[in-house]
C-alpha cells in the first residue's frame, strides 16, 4: 500500500521533513515513489509546503496519509483558502 509519510532530513536537532509518496514497507528514510510537500518545523514561522495536485492524484488512487500529514495538510488548506 501506498502512504503519504513524513520522511526525516537535516542535521542532528536540526530536522526538516520532506513528504512523500512511499510504499509502506519501505523505511521512513528510504526509496520513495514521489516527494509532494516539505515541511520545516524548524523555521520561524514553520513551512509547510504541499503540492495538492500531487495529493490529490494519490488518495484518488488509494493512498493513505499517516496522521500526522493528514493534520499538517487540513492546517494548510485552512491557512490556504
Amino acid at each position: 500500500m501506498v502512504k503519504i509519510r513524513l520522511a526525516r532530513h537535516g542535521a542532528k536537532k536540526r530536522p526538516y521533513y520532506r513528504i512523500v509518496a512511499a510504499d509502506s514497507r519501505c523505511p521512513r528514510d528510504g526509496k520513495f515513489i514521489e516527494e509532494v510537500g516539505r515541511y520545516n518545523p524548524c523555521s520561524s514561522p514553520k513551512v509547510i509546503q504541499f503540492d495538492t495536485d500531487a495529493i490529490d492524484k494519490w488518495l484518488s488512487q488509494g493512498a493513505q496519509m499517516t496522521d500526522v500529514v493528514a493534520s499538517l495538510y487540513e492546517n494548510y488548506k485552512k491557512d490556504n483558502k
